[in-house]
């Protein structure tokens, strides 16, 4: 075996510490990225005038949602002008704001549910790009007698 220099091991300590923390898992809570304006007018525009009701964790796959991405962290289930559920990931998607990719979700049994995965595909080239998860979904409804 060949005996090395004690300045060459730590040289290569030197190069390889920062690429092994970089493969580490992050510590605490990961943190969402403010929204930009035209997300946060996007968010507004869906939830104004509407109360948030107790978060549930599925939906059934048989109703016909519209689904809006407003940031790498959010997406809206939209079902009418009077009901939104609101999903905040259970960590960022690199990407989903862009929405340029398609998403693919993997869906157990008839419902779409909280810790369901889904993952982004590249349209030009079937790339496949990161693995997501939902979250909780939050109803946003609008009052009983609001016409609006």
């Amino acid at each position: 075996m060949a005996k090395v220099h004690p300045f060459q091991a730590a040289a290569l300590a030197a190069v390889i510490a920062p690429l092994i923390a970089s493969c580490a898992p992050a510590t605490g809570t990961p943190r969402a990225e403010p929204l930009t304006p035209k997300q946060a007018k996007t968010l507004d525009k869906q939830l104004m005038g509407k109360v948030a009701g107790e978060p549930v964790r599925c939906l059934l796959s048989g109703s016909n949602y519209q689904t809006i991405r407003v940031s790498d962290d959010i997406l809206l289930y939209r079902q009418s002008g009077r009901l939104v559920y609101r999903n905040d990931l259970k960590g960022s998607c690199p990407g989903l704001a862009r929405d340029n990719d398609i998403m693919v979700v993997r869906q157990f049994g008839g419902s779409t549910c909280s810790g369901d995965f889904f993952h982004l595909v590249d349209r030009s080239s079937g790339i496949r790009g990161p693995t997501c998860v939902l979250g909780d979904f939050v109803p946003y409804r609008k009052p009983a007698g609001d016409k609006g």
